[in-house]
């Protein structure tokens, strides 16, 4: 209370409507009042505070996690799929081995990542996006997050791993596999293991980046070694052991 306020009552009873006319502002809810709040919530200013709102949430959601390990993959693989059991088996060896599985908590290689931790009794965290044809994540999540924008969830796949692992997929695990490399060749991310699962699949991306970024002078003879492919569920939890090792050894290299 200021000086004035103390000394002249009349002053006090002014504060005190104001207070109050706030208040009755703040609560009152008219035809007007209904058409401006529905107005804003389309408005950049309120999609500012949406988007702070779902960082808040990831990060609250996933701070306390141990080390993460995200799979990536298509969401159209059928569970009679060969590489739809390579992903359990992957899920499964690196929830064994203590590390938390991420993917997008959606079905195909997801689910079946999902359901090799969920089964190990390991952690398995699926974080959604919300669109037309999704529906929900799936029953192998301990841990469900669900996001509105792409760049928010990417952020999350990205900041609490210690290496990533795509299975065949299309548009959108090419689209997570780029930025990866990107994040990790920019210095962006800290260095860690990138692995291709199915040699049969990735095989001619590799030869085009070699025969056409690498011979082209794109990239550097060093970005095409931010990568590995292999076949076997086992290699994947040792590439992840290893980049582990090889940051707590190397603290320093990882935050460059």
């Amino acid at each position: 209370m200021s000086t004035e306020q103390q000394k002249n009552p009349k002053a006090r009873k002014s504060s005190f409507r104001r207070k109050q006319d706030d208040d009755r502002q703040l609560l009152s809810w008219t035809d007007e009042d209904r058409a401006t709040a529905a107005a804003f919530t389309h408005a950049d200013q309120w999609r500012v505070l949406r988007i702070l709102g779902e960082f808040v949430e990831g990060f609250d959601a996933l701070a306390e996690l141990g080390p993460a390990i995200t799979i990536f993959g298509s969401a159209r693989t059928d569970p009679n799929d060969p590489m739809y059991e390579a992903a359990v088996q992957t899920g499964e060896l690196l929830a064994r081995t203590g590390f938390t599985v991420i993917t997008g908590g959606g079905p195909g290689i997801m689910e079946a990542a999902n359901k090799g931790a969920f089964e190990a009794e390991g952690e398995s965290v699926g974080i959604g996006i919300d669109l037309p044809f999704e529906t929900g994540v799936n029953e192998y999540v301990t841990l469900p997050l669900e996001f509105r924008y792409f760049f928010v969830r990417k952020t999350m796949f990205a900041k609490y791993a210690k290496g990533f692992v795509f299975f065949p997929g299309g548009y959108g695990t090419l689209d997570e596999l780029f930025e990866a490399l990107t994040l990790i060749q920019t210095g962006k991310l800290a260095s860690m293991p990138v692995v291709l699962f199915g040699s049969a699949y990735w095989q001619g991306l590799h030869d085009w980046i070699v025969n056409q970024l690498l011979d082209g002078g794109k990239v550097s003879g060093k970005d095409i070694d931010l990568y590995t492919i292999t076949d076997d569920p086992r290699a994947v939890v040792e590439a992840m052991i290893a980049g582990m090792r090889s940051q707590a050894e190397n603290p320093a290299a990882s935050l460059d």
